[in-house]
């Protein structure tokens, strides 16, 4: 019956109503990921300003420091999923979505007035909290106001604007003084702010808080139709339902999801998974792009602030490759793929730094293309098909909260990465880390290989049989579910 009433909303919604304030508030929400990619990309053009004799610090910054302000960011988002995830049951995902928005305001505040090695941390560590609701909350409220032949496209804005914000911040970064960008920068998430306040409240918080006429106002509003429209009473409709349906279900505790053998081995594998993805090492190049091209030794006729503007573009690149060709080809088969060559590009870098400390004569161009290729496979890879198998991998029932879990972990390992990156190459050599980065790479196509199952195309049931190995029966896996 809900399937039925879920396709008649879904032919019926297409030929009446709007779609542009489904568009509007989408961007707007999306603008918190401008933001945050405007933050992933300030360190690498600031780090020679914060390192200089004029450092707005009044005094420059050592290595050490520089690697604390960055992975203070990833430190505090690591510390934060769940209560995003707790702010948005309970408060609404408009509110929690305004909080994500002042944040990202007042860590660009506290650089204006404040330029201290603390102070920056600070400001970082509130640009952390901000992204830590970033993957969670945002897809969360887009889906919910959304129609559905246009959630997957207005979902997409999100990797698209973190990208547009990196390369913003660089290109911005490489022309303006430290002050001036703050000044730039500070006025979108005050904006985003005060837009959220006039955007309407997720349709499915207002049923799940009981509050009916005015979800049905909301749905009425954001489509363009009247509130007693049957696709509206329809749409909410089939939200009540399936409210009721969740309230029905037995409630499920992190013990009991571990104590079944079939999801604690797919949350092992999804772990082990991200381990692989957030050490590929590309986020570290992201971090410190201009840093990066620097150590090569290589001498370069164009800065590596402006080198470093072709970053964002090729990654951009590659988010729209990826979703031109995702749902033809397996999620095994890209993210081995992108993990083949990312793991060679790495190995390159490393040896093009040692060639050029060696002999000399490395062309300039080369570990530009290297560092490009590795981006490309990121963001039209590792990144986005090891969250796309995360969330195939599991049922409504355990998603939201193996997910905030793994997101957590994920963030614990992108501040360990950003922390001991300067550190590692000035002891080990700068050499060292594309090293590790590349048999990190390697073994992540050996463990997709072997391990990972594919998820594309399959239901629930068909996955559970991947991941028992076809060990059970049909009657077997429908208890787990």
């Amino acid at each position: 019956m809900s399937k039925n009433l879920e396709k008649s909303k879904s032919d019926i919604a297409k030929k009446n109503g709007h779609t542009y304030l489904q568009w509007i508030f989408a961007l707007l929400a999306n603008c918190t990921h401008l933001a945050y990619g405007l933050e992933c990309g300030w360190i690498s053009p600031t780090t020679k300003t914060l390192q200089s004799e004029t450092s707005p610090s009044g005094y420059p910054l050592s290595d050490g420091q520089i690697a604390g302000v960055a992975s203070s960011m990833s430190t505090a988002a690591t510390c934060v999923v769940i209560m995003h995830s707790y702010i948005a049951d309970i408060y609404g995902r408009k509110i929690n979505i305004i909080i994500i928005a002042f944040l990202e305001a007042l860590s660009w505040i506290i650089r204006i007035f404040c330029t201290s090695f603390t102070s920056l941390v600070i400001a970082r560590v509130c640009a952390g909290i901000a992204a830590g609701g970033c993957y969670n909350v945002i897809p969360m409220y887009i889906k919910e106001i959304s129609r559905e032949d246009l959630r997957g496209i207005l979902c997409t804005f999100s990797m698209v604007f973190q990208n547009v914000g990196v390369f913003i911040m660089y290109f911005i970064g490489a022309y303006l003084d430290y002050y001036t960008v703050m000044y730039v920068i500070v006025g979108l998430p005050i904006l985003t702010m005060l837009g959220m306040i006039l955007a309407p409240e997720s349709p499915e918080f207002l049923v799940k808080q009981g509050k009916i006429d005015q979800a049905i106002e909301t749905v009425a509003f954001v489509r363009g139709l009247d509130k007693d429209d049957t696709t509206v009473q329809t749409i909410v409709e089939v939200m009540v339902k399936d409210a009721a349906h969740f309230k029905s279900l037995p409630n499920l505790t992190l013990l009991s999801i571990m104590k079944n053998k079939i999801w604690r081995r797919g949350y092992i594998l999804i772990m082990i998974a991200f381990t692989f993805y957030e050490i590929n090492g590309a986020f570290a190049i992201i971090t410190y792009a201009s840093t990066v091209i620097n150590s090569t030794g290589i001498e370069f006729e164009i800065s590596p602030d402006i080198q470093s503007l072709s970053f964002p573009v090729v990654m951009m690149t590659g988010s729209l490759v990826l979703a031109s060709c995702v749902e033809r080809i397996g999620r095994k088969t890209l993210l081995i793929g992108a993990y083949i060559v990312s793991s060679l590009c790495m190995f390159g870098l490393a040896i093009i730094i040692i060639l050029h400390n060696q002999v000399g004569g490395v062309p300039g161009w080369l570990p530009i293309i290297l560092m490009m290729m590795v981006l490309a496979m990121y963001s039209g890879g590792v990144c986005p098909v090891t969250f796309l198998i995360l969330t195939e991998m599991f049922n409504f029932q355990i998603r939201a909260k193996l997910m905030s879990l793994v997101v957590t972990y994920g963030w614990l390992l992108t501040a360990i990465l950003l922390n001991i990156y300067l550190p590692l190459s000035n002891a080990l050599g700068v050499y060292a880390p594309f090293i590790i980065y590349g048999f990190s790479n390697l073994g992540g196509v050996f463990f997709t290989i072997f391990y990972l199952t594919e998820t594309k195309g399959k239901s629930d049931t068909q996955i559970l049989q991947d991941l028992m190995r076809r060990k059970k029966t049909d009657n077997e896996i429908s208890c787990i579910e």
